[in-house]
Protein backbone atom coordinates (compact mmCIF):
# COMPACT_ATOMS: atom_id res chain seq x y z
CA UNK A 1 0.00 0.00 0.00
CA UNK A 2 1.58 3.33 -0.82
CA UNK A 3 1.62 6.31 1.78
CA UNK A 4 -1.48 8.42 -0.39
CA UNK A 5 -3.63 5.97 0.06
CA UNK A 6 -2.84 5.09 3.58
CA UNK A 7 -3.28 9.34 3.81
CA UNK A 8 -6.75 8.64 2.00
CA UNK A 9 -7.78 5.94 4.38
CA UNK A 10 -6.72 7.72 7.51
CA UNK A 11 -8.72 10.84 6.30
CA UNK A 12 -12.20 9.17 5.25
CA UNK A 13 -11.57 7.40 8.64
CA UNK A 14 -11.39 11.30 10.41
CA UNK A 15 -14.72 11.66 8.51
CA UNK A 16 -13.04 14.03 6.18
CA UNK A 17 -13.89 14.68 2.46
CA UNK A 18 -12.23 14.88 -0.95
CA UNK A 19 -12.60 18.81 -0.09
CA UNK A 20 -11.57 19.04 3.07
CA UNK A 21 -15.14 19.42 4.65
CA UNK A 22 -15.81 16.80 7.28
CA UNK A 23 -18.17 13.65 5.95
CA UNK A 24 -20.92 12.08 8.36
CA UNK A 25 -19.87 8.74 9.61
CA UNK A 26 -22.02 5.32 8.21
CA UNK A 27 -25.18 5.33 10.70
CA UNK A 28 -27.94 3.39 10.90
CA UNK A 29 -29.95 5.36 13.45
CA UNK A 30 -32.71 6.79 12.22
CA UNK A 31 -33.30 10.91 11.92
CA UNK A 32 -35.31 12.88 14.18
CA UNK A 33 -38.30 13.44 11.53
CA UNK A 34 -37.70 9.55 11.37
CA UNK A 35 -37.97 9.15 14.65
CA UNK A 36 -41.31 10.96 15.22
CA UNK A 37 -42.97 9.76 12.38
CA UNK A 38 -42.24 6.41 13.36
CA UNK A 39 -43.73 7.12 16.77
CA UNK A 40 -46.50 8.93 15.38
CA UNK A 41 -48.01 5.57 12.92
CA UNK A 42 -47.29 3.53 15.76
CA UNK A 43 -49.45 5.68 17.72
CA UNK A 44 -52.21 5.50 15.38
CA UNK A 45 -51.85 1.39 15.02
CA UNK A 46 -51.92 1.17 18.70
CA UNK A 47 -55.15 3.31 19.46
CA UNK A 48 -57.08 2.83 16.43
CA UNK A 49 -55.92 -0.12 13.98
CA UNK A 50 -55.54 -2.35 17.06
CA UNK A 51 -58.72 -2.11 19.00
CA UNK A 52 -60.61 -2.45 15.02
CA UNK A 53 -58.40 -5.14 14.14
CA UNK A 54 -60.60 -8.41 14.85
CA UNK A 55 -64.10 -6.91 14.34
CA UNK A 56 -62.87 -6.05 10.66
CA UNK A 57 -61.31 -9.38 9.98
CA UNK A 58 -64.72 -11.24 11.18
CA UNK A 59 -66.57 -9.06 8.98
CA UNK A 60 -64.45 -9.01 5.98
CA UNK A 61 -65.47 -5.46 4.57
CA UNK A 62 -63.32 -2.39 4.07
CA UNK A 63 -62.87 -0.55 6.91
CA UNK A 64 -63.88 2.79 6.23
CA UNK A 65 -64.35 4.42 9.48
CA UNK A 66 -60.03 3.78 10.05
CA UNK A 67 -59.05 4.90 6.61
CA UNK A 68 -61.10 7.98 7.74
CA UNK A 69 -59.23 8.31 11.01
CA UNK A 70 -56.18 7.93 9.18
CA UNK A 71 -57.23 10.52 6.53
CA UNK A 72 -57.83 13.47 9.17
CA UNK A 73 -54.50 13.06 10.60
CA UNK A 74 -52.39 13.28 7.20
CA UNK A 75 -51.83 9.69 7.22
CA UNK A 76 -53.80 8.71 4.30
CA UNK A 77 -53.20 10.74 1.82
CA UNK A 78 -51.39 12.29 -1.34
CA UNK A 79 -49.28 14.64 1.22
CA UNK A 80 -48.49 12.18 3.43
CA UNK A 81 -47.48 9.64 0.89
CA UNK A 82 -45.02 12.21 -0.36
CA UNK A 83 -43.65 12.81 2.87
CA UNK A 84 -43.00 9.61 3.11
CA UNK A 85 -41.62 8.78 -0.42
CA UNK A 86 -39.56 11.93 -1.04
CA UNK A 87 -37.26 11.08 1.91
CA UNK A 88 -33.76 10.81 0.32
CA UNK A 89 -32.69 8.03 2.34
CA UNK A 90 -35.89 5.69 2.05
CA UNK A 91 -36.65 4.56 4.90
CA UNK A 92 -39.80 6.27 5.97
CA UNK A 93 -42.05 4.78 4.07
CA UNK A 94 -40.83 1.05 4.51
CA UNK A 95 -40.95 2.88 8.76
CA UNK A 96 -44.69 3.61 8.39
CA UNK A 97 -45.68 0.41 6.54
CA UNK A 98 -44.03 -1.60 9.36
CA UNK A 99 -45.54 0.33 12.31
CA UNK A 100 -48.92 0.31 10.44
CA UNK A 101 -48.89 -3.44 9.89
CA UNK A 102 -47.75 -3.82 13.10
CA UNK A 103 -51.11 -2.69 14.24
CA UNK A 104 -53.36 -5.08 11.88
CA UNK A 105 -52.47 -6.23 8.19
CA UNK A 106 -55.64 -6.61 6.77
CA UNK A 107 -56.59 -2.77 8.63
CA UNK A 108 -52.95 -1.69 6.92
CA UNK A 109 -53.45 -2.82 3.08
CA UNK A 110 -57.05 -0.84 3.23
CA UNK A 111 -54.75 2.06 4.05
CA UNK A 112 -51.90 1.38 2.06
CA UNK A 113 -53.27 -0.69 -0.84
CA UNK A 114 -53.91 2.95 -2.69
CA UNK A 115 -49.92 3.26 -2.90
CA UNK A 116 -49.55 0.79 -5.36
CA UNK A 117 -51.74 2.35 -7.91
CA UNK A 118 -49.79 5.65 -7.04
CA UNK A 119 -46.81 4.06 -7.55
CA UNK A 120 -47.93 3.14 -11.03
CA UNK A 121 -48.78 6.74 -11.80
CA UNK A 122 -45.69 8.06 -10.37
CA UNK A 123 -43.24 5.70 -12.22
CA UNK A 124 -44.70 5.75 -15.64
CA UNK A 125 -47.30 9.11 -16.17
CA UNK A 126 -46.55 12.40 -17.14
CA UNK A 127 -46.46 15.67 -14.69
CA UNK A 128 -49.44 16.54 -16.23
CA UNK A 129 -50.80 12.64 -15.52
CA UNK A 130 -49.71 12.37 -12.08
CA UNK A 131 -51.01 16.08 -11.08
CA UNK A 132 -54.11 14.93 -11.95
CA UNK A 133 -54.50 11.90 -11.42
CA UNK A 134 -52.73 11.24 -7.96
CA UNK A 135 -54.87 13.37 -5.60
CA UNK A 136 -58.11 11.54 -6.91
CA UNK A 137 -56.66 8.29 -5.98
CA UNK A 138 -57.15 9.31 -2.16
CA UNK A 139 -59.93 11.64 -2.01
CA UNK A 140 -60.17 14.25 0.63
CA UNK A 141 -59.92 13.91 3.95
CA UNK A 142 -63.79 14.77 4.38
CA UNK A 143 -64.46 11.87 1.65
CA UNK A 144 -61.95 9.49 1.48
CA UNK A 145 -61.13 7.37 -1.75
CA UNK A 146 -59.11 4.23 -2.66
CA UNK A 147 -57.55 3.60 -5.75
CA UNK A 148 -56.86 0.22 -7.49
CA UNK A 149 -53.51 -1.35 -9.77
CA UNK A 150 -54.70 -4.35 -11.55
CA UNK A 151 -52.40 -6.68 -12.99
CA UNK A 152 -53.09 -10.20 -12.50
CA UNK A 153 -55.83 -12.05 -14.38
CA UNK A 154 -57.24 -15.62 -13.78
CA UNK A 155 -54.38 -17.18 -16.33
CA UNK A 156 -51.32 -14.48 -15.42
CA UNK A 157 -50.17 -14.20 -12.34
CA UNK A 158 -46.55 -14.74 -11.74
CA UNK A 159 -46.11 -14.61 -15.75
CA UNK A 160 -46.99 -11.09 -16.67
CA UNK A 161 -46.44 -12.13 -20.65
CA UNK A 162 -49.73 -13.72 -20.35
CA UNK A 163 -51.82 -10.96 -19.88
CA UNK A 164 -55.13 -11.17 -22.63
CA UNK A 165 -56.46 -8.08 -21.68
CA UNK A 166 -56.00 -5.97 -24.43
CA UNK A 167 -56.53 -2.06 -25.72
CA UNK A 168 -56.68 -1.02 -28.82
CA UNK A 169 -56.48 2.88 -30.26
CA UNK A 170 -59.70 4.16 -31.38
CA UNK A 171 -58.56 6.82 -33.60
CA UNK A 172 -61.88 8.36 -34.81
CA UNK A 173 -62.40 9.30 -31.11
CA UNK A 174 -59.59 9.41 -29.60
CA UNK A 175 -59.87 6.59 -27.06
CA UNK A 176 -58.64 3.47 -25.91
CA UNK A 177 -60.74 0.76 -25.90
CA UNK A 178 -60.15 -1.97 -23.23
CA UNK A 179 -61.35 -5.53 -22.91
CA UNK A 180 -60.79 -8.14 -20.81
CA UNK A 181 -60.68 -9.70 -17.19
CA UNK A 182 -58.51 -8.71 -13.99
CA UNK A 183 -58.47 -10.84 -10.67
CA UNK A 184 -57.59 -10.44 -7.40
CA UNK A 185 -57.06 -6.69 -7.58
CA UNK A 186 -57.16 -4.99 -3.96
CA UNK A 187 -59.75 -2.44 -3.59
CA UNK A 188 -61.01 -3.28 -7.34
CA UNK A 189 -64.65 -2.67 -8.16
CA UNK A 190 -64.43 -0.01 -4.64
CA UNK A 191 -61.84 1.93 -5.98
CA UNK A 192 -62.45 5.68 -7.66
CA UNK A 193 -59.22 5.58 -9.78
CA UNK A 194 -58.17 1.61 -11.33
CA UNK A 195 -54.84 1.28 -12.88
CA UNK A 196 -55.10 -1.36 -15.78
CA UNK A 197 -52.16 -3.13 -17.41
CA UNK A 198 -53.32 -4.14 -20.76
CA UNK A 199 -51.63 -5.70 -23.63
CA UNK A 200 -51.13 -3.26 -27.24
CA UNK A 201 -49.42 -6.09 -28.93
CA UNK A 202 -49.40 -9.50 -27.92
CA UNK A 203 -46.32 -10.74 -30.17
CA UNK A 204 -44.30 -8.76 -28.10
CA UNK A 205 -45.05 -10.60 -24.98
CA UNK A 206 -44.61 -8.10 -21.54
CA UNK A 207 -42.73 -5.89 -23.65
CA UNK A 208 -46.10 -5.05 -25.81
CA UNK A 209 -47.88 -3.92 -22.46
CA UNK A 210 -49.29 -0.25 -21.52
CA UNK A 211 -51.12 0.99 -18.35
CA UNK A 212 -54.09 3.11 -18.33
CA UNK A 213 -55.97 4.94 -15.75
CA UNK A 214 -59.59 4.23 -15.87
CA UNK A 215 -61.14 7.11 -14.75
CA UNK A 216 -63.97 6.78 -11.63
CA UNK A 217 -67.77 6.43 -13.07
CA UNK A 218 -65.98 4.45 -16.46
CA UNK A 219 -68.92 2.59 -18.33
CA UNK A 220 -67.63 -1.09 -19.18
CA UNK A 221 -65.01 -1.20 -16.06
CA UNK A 222 -67.42 -3.83 -13.34
CA UNK A 223 -66.73 -5.47 -10.39
CA UNK A 224 -66.87 -9.29 -10.47
CA UNK A 225 -66.42 -11.61 -7.74
CA UNK A 226 -65.27 -10.35 -4.65
CA UNK A 227 -62.62 -12.78 -3.06
CA UNK A 228 -62.81 -14.84 0.08
CA UNK A 229 -59.49 -14.81 1.42
CA UNK A 230 -57.35 -17.04 4.17
CA UNK A 231 -56.14 -13.35 5.64
CA UNK A 232 -55.82 -9.79 4.93
CA UNK A 233 -60.07 -10.39 5.53
CA UNK A 234 -60.50 -6.42 6.14
CA UNK A 235 -58.46 -5.82 3.05
CA UNK A 236 -61.25 -5.74 0.12
CA UNK A 237 -60.02 -7.93 -3.23
CA UNK A 238 -61.81 -8.99 -6.43
CA UNK A 239 -61.99 -9.67 -9.94
CA UNK A 240 -62.31 -6.95 -12.36
CA UNK A 241 -64.42 -7.18 -15.95
CA UNK A 242 -63.39 -4.71 -18.54
CA UNK A 243 -66.00 -4.71 -21.04
CA UNK A 244 -65.64 -1.95 -24.24
CA UNK A 245 -64.51 0.04 -21.32
CA UNK A 246 -63.04 3.20 -23.61
CA UNK A 247 -61.09 5.78 -21.55
CA UNK A 248 -59.90 9.22 -23.23
CA UNK A 249 -56.48 9.01 -25.08
CA UNK A 250 -55.19 10.80 -22.73
CA UNK A 251 -55.43 8.18 -19.92
CA UNK A 252 -52.80 6.01 -21.55
CA UNK A 253 -49.55 6.33 -18.99
CA UNK A 254 -47.16 8.18 -20.52
CA UNK A 255 -48.57 9.23 -23.76
CA UNK A 256 -48.90 7.83 -27.03
CA UNK A 257 -45.67 9.07 -28.21
CA UNK A 258 -44.03 7.44 -25.70
CA UNK A 259 -45.57 3.90 -26.59
CA UNK A 260 -45.23 4.22 -30.15
CA UNK A 261 -41.52 4.64 -29.50
CA UNK A 262 -41.35 1.64 -27.38
CA UNK A 263 -42.98 -0.75 -29.15
CA UNK A 264 -40.48 0.37 -32.15
CA UNK A 265 -37.65 -0.36 -30.99
CA UNK A 266 -39.49 -4.09 -29.24
CA UNK A 267 -39.98 -4.64 -32.72
CA UNK A 268 -36.83 -3.89 -33.61
CA UNK A 269 -35.00 -6.55 -31.35
CA UNK A 270 -33.74 -2.99 -29.24
CA UNK A 271 -34.17 -2.81 -25.73
CA UNK A 272 -37.86 -1.22 -24.77
CA UNK A 273 -36.95 -0.34 -21.60
CA UNK A 274 -39.10 -1.60 -18.40
CA UNK A 275 -42.33 -3.66 -18.29
CA UNK A 276 -45.42 -1.68 -17.12
CA UNK A 277 -46.51 -4.49 -14.64
CA UNK A 278 -42.88 -4.95 -13.90
CA UNK A 279 -41.43 -1.40 -13.07
CA UNK A 280 -43.97 -1.01 -10.79
CA UNK A 281 -43.54 -4.31 -8.71
CA UNK A 282 -40.00 -3.18 -8.67
CA UNK A 283 -40.94 -0.45 -6.74
CA UNK A 284 -42.82 -1.83 -4.47
CA UNK A 285 -41.47 -5.18 -3.49
CA UNK A 286 -39.19 -3.51 -0.44
CA UNK A 287 -42.49 -1.75 0.70
CA UNK A 288 -44.22 -5.01 0.38
CA UNK A 289 -41.28 -6.56 2.93
CA UNK A 290 -41.79 -3.98 5.18
CA UNK A 291 -45.35 -4.81 5.86
CA UNK A 292 -44.40 -8.55 6.10
CA UNK A 293 -41.58 -7.07 8.73
CA UNK A 294 -44.60 -5.39 10.30
CA UNK A 295 -46.45 -8.28 10.80
CA UNK A 296 -43.64 -10.66 12.03
CA UNK A 297 -42.56 -7.94 14.87
CA UNK A 298 -46.14 -7.85 16.14
CA UNK A 299 -46.35 -12.14 16.67
CA UNK A 300 -42.34 -12.06 18.04
CA UNK A 301 -43.44 -9.14 20.72
CA UNK A 302 -46.80 -11.16 21.49
CA UNK A 303 -45.08 -14.41 22.22
CA UNK A 304 -42.58 -12.95 24.23
CA UNK A 305 -44.91 -11.37 26.32
CA UNK A 306 -46.66 -14.28 26.56
CA UNK A 307 -44.02 -16.09 27.43
CA UNK A 308 -43.11 -14.18 30.04
CA UNK A 309 -46.06 -14.35 31.85
CA UNK A 310 -46.98 -17.75 31.00
CA UNK A 311 -46.06 -20.26 33.90
CA UNK A 312 -45.71 -23.75 33.39
CA UNK A 313 -44.05 -26.11 35.95
CA UNK A 314 -44.03 -23.50 38.49
CA UNK A 315 -41.61 -21.05 36.17
CA UNK A 316 -42.45 -18.34 33.02
CA UNK A 317 -41.75 -20.72 30.08
CA UNK A 318 -39.52 -18.23 28.68
CA UNK A 319 -36.68 -19.56 31.00
CA UNK A 320 -36.82 -22.61 29.08
CA UNK A 321 -34.46 -23.01 26.55
CA UNK A 322 -36.58 -24.65 23.83
CA UNK A 323 -38.99 -21.19 23.95
CA UNK A 324 -35.90 -18.71 24.51
CA UNK A 325 -33.98 -20.03 21.67
CA UNK A 326 -37.20 -19.36 19.07
CA UNK A 327 -37.76 -16.08 20.24
CA UNK A 328 -33.62 -15.52 19.96
CA UNK A 329 -34.11 -16.79 16.14
CA UNK A 330 -37.12 -15.04 15.98
CA UNK A 331 -35.94 -11.90 16.95
CA UNK A 332 -32.73 -12.30 14.60
CA UNK A 333 -34.65 -12.87 11.81
CA UNK A 334 -36.68 -10.24 11.47
CA UNK A 335 -33.51 -7.66 11.90
CA UNK A 336 -31.80 -9.31 9.31
CA UNK A 337 -34.89 -8.71 7.06
CA UNK A 338 -35.24 -5.42 7.96
CA UNK A 339 -31.64 -4.71 6.77
CA UNK A 340 -32.34 -6.14 3.15
CA UNK A 341 -35.43 -4.49 3.36
CA UNK A 342 -33.75 -0.97 4.14
CA UNK A 343 -30.94 -1.70 1.57
CA UNK A 344 -33.68 -2.01 -1.28
CA UNK A 345 -35.25 0.84 -0.43
CA UNK A 346 -32.23 2.93 -0.09
CA UNK A 347 -31.07 1.88 -3.38
CA UNK A 348 -34.59 2.15 -5.02
CA UNK A 349 -35.16 5.92 -3.72
CA UNK A 350 -31.46 6.84 -4.63
CA UNK A 351 -32.11 5.04 -8.21
CA UNK A 352 -28.94 2.30 -7.59
CA UNK A 353 -29.61 -0.42 -9.78
CA UNK A 354 -30.80 -3.78 -8.61
CA UNK A 355 -28.09 -5.62 -9.94
CA UNK A 356 -28.18 -8.54 -7.65
CA UNK A 357 -31.72 -8.02 -7.37
CA UNK A 358 -31.85 -7.14 -3.86
CA UNK A 359 -35.66 -6.16 -4.27
CA UNK A 360 -36.41 -9.69 -4.79
CA UNK A 361 -33.85 -10.43 -1.97
CA UNK A 362 -35.61 -8.41 0.61
CA UNK A 363 -39.58 -8.96 -0.60
CA UNK A 364 -38.98 -12.70 -0.28
CA UNK A 365 -36.83 -13.11 2.76
CA UNK A 366 -39.58 -10.93 4.38
CA UNK A 367 -42.24 -13.00 3.72
CA UNK A 368 -40.77 -16.15 4.60
CA UNK A 369 -40.02 -14.76 8.08
CA UNK A 370 -43.37 -13.32 8.42
CA UNK A 371 -44.83 -16.76 8.09
CA UNK A 372 -42.23 -18.83 9.93
CA UNK A 373 -41.96 -15.56 12.65
CA UNK A 374 -46.16 -16.04 13.24
CA UNK A 375 -46.29 -20.05 13.23
CA UNK A 376 -43.76 -19.95 16.01
CA UNK A 377 -45.55 -17.40 17.85
CA UNK A 378 -48.65 -19.52 17.63
CA UNK A 379 -46.28 -22.79 18.94
CA UNK A 380 -45.27 -20.49 21.76
CA UNK A 381 -48.98 -20.06 22.81
CA UNK A 382 -49.81 -23.38 22.05
CA UNK A 383 -53.40 -23.92 22.68
CA UNK A 384 -54.23 -20.84 22.96
CA UNK A 385 -52.26 -19.40 19.39
CA UNK A 386 -54.57 -21.38 17.69
CA UNK A 387 -57.42 -20.04 18.96
CA UNK A 388 -59.61 -16.38 17.80
CA UNK A 389 -59.54 -15.18 21.01
CA UNK A 390 -55.11 -14.45 20.36
CA UNK A 391 -54.12 -12.26 17.76
CA UNK A 392 -51.20 -14.22 16.21
CA UNK A 393 -53.94 -17.06 14.83
CA UNK A 394 -54.65 -13.87 12.91
CA UNK A 395 -51.52 -12.86 12.34
CA UNK A 396 -50.08 -16.26 11.02
CA UNK A 397 -53.17 -16.00 8.52
CA UNK A 398 -52.34 -12.72 6.75
CA UNK A 399 -48.58 -13.36 7.14
CA UNK A 400 -48.69 -16.14 4.08
CA UNK A 401 -50.01 -14.41 1.20
CA UNK A 402 -46.39 -12.23 1.83
CA UNK A 403 -45.32 -15.78 0.50
CA UNK A 404 -47.27 -15.04 -3.14
CA UNK A 405 -48.21 -11.69 -4.13
CA UNK A 406 -46.54 -9.39 -5.87
CA UNK A 407 -44.24 -11.92 -6.97
CA UNK A 408 -44.32 -15.39 -4.81
CA UNK A 409 -41.00 -17.02 -3.31
CA UNK A 410 -40.11 -18.89 -6.16
CA UNK A 411 -40.28 -16.11 -8.47
CA UNK A 412 -38.25 -13.85 -6.30
CA UNK A 413 -35.22 -16.94 -6.32
CA UNK A 414 -35.74 -17.15 -10.51
CA UNK A 415 -35.05 -12.98 -10.73
CA UNK A 416 -32.36 -13.56 -7.88
CA UNK A 417 -30.48 -16.56 -9.31
CA UNK A 418 -30.83 -14.72 -13.05
CA UNK A 419 -29.40 -11.81 -11.84
CA UNK A 420 -26.47 -13.24 -9.81
CA UNK A 421 -25.46 -15.48 -12.35
CA UNK A 422 -26.14 -13.86 -15.87
CA UNK A 423 -27.93 -17.77 -17.00
CA UNK A 424 -31.61 -17.84 -18.25
CA UNK A 425 -32.65 -20.06 -15.19
CA UNK A 426 -36.11 -21.71 -15.57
Amino acid sequence: MNSSSTEDLVEQAAGVGDNGSPEPPFSLELSQDQQDIRDWVHGFAADVVRPAAAEWDEREETPWPVIAEAAKIGLYGYEGLAQFWFDQSGLTLPIVNEELFWGDAGIGLSIMGTSLAVAAIFGQGTPEQMGEWIAQCFGTPEEPKVAAFCSSEPDAGSDVSAIRTNARYDEAKEEWVINGQKAWATNGGIADVHVVIASIDRELGSRGHAAFIVPPGTEGCEQGAKVRKHGLRASHTADIHLDDCRVPGSCLLGGKEQLDERLARAREGKSSGSQAAMQTFEATRPMVGSQAIGIARAAYEYALGYAKERRQFGRAIVENQAIAFTLADMKTEIDAARLLVWRAAWMGRNQIPFTNAEGSMSKVKSGEVAVWATERAMQILGGNGYTREFPVERMHRDAKIYDIFEGTAEIQRLVISRAISGVQVR
